[in-house]
């Protein structure tokens, strides 16, 4: 478990299966009472980890295409408001 604001942060568990399940990328993973967990593919290290965060090294909250959605998401939604 890879996200920093999760209780289990640091802890190893048996991974299972990955798919897409909840229009999201989840991994399921055995706990250690060995019951079956479905989590967000990207809270683990299922997926190597990208350069931005690797060279940001925790500094920095958001990843370049984060911020780009972002700034695409408040250009849509003043356009809308324009609009009205």
């Amino acid at each position: 478990m890879t996200h920093p604001f999760h209780p289990l942060c640091g802890r190893e568990f048996t991974f299972v299966d990955r798919r897409l399940a909840w229009d999201e990328d989840r991994i399921a993973l055995t706990d250690e009472n060995g019951e079956l967990v479905s989590l967000p593919a990207a809270w683990t290290d299922v997926d190597p980890v990208e350069p931005f965060v690797a060279m940001a090294a925790g500094r920095c909250p958001f990843r370049v295409s984060d911020l780009l959605a972002a700034a695409e998401l408040i250009e849509a939604l003043r356009a809308q408001a324009s609009r009205r």
